[in-house]
């Protein structure tokens, strides 16, 4: 987690609950204003993809599920 999102949950966490959910649903929104379908990824997780990709990723639907077996090293 980055520094900046544990110091917003370390603020979150000393307010009452009933603004905790308050915040919750303003962070839930400006999320869903910047990616209404959960689909954008963030630098960590592109570097995350890139370096799977290099490592011999393969992708779901190149896998061949009936024979598992030729997979093995």
């Amino acid at each position: 987690m980055s520094t900046i999102a544990m110091n917003i949950a370390k603020m979150v966490e000393m307010l009452p609950e009933s603004e905790q959910t308050f915040a919750q649903e303003i962070i839930r929104k400006l999320v869903l204003a910047w990616d209404p379908d959960f689909t954008k990824a963030t630098p960590d997780e592109i570097a995350s993809m890139e370096e799977a990709e290099k490592s011999g990723f393969v992708p779901a639907e190149e896998i061949d599920w009936d024979d598992l077996g030729k997979y093995a090293r």
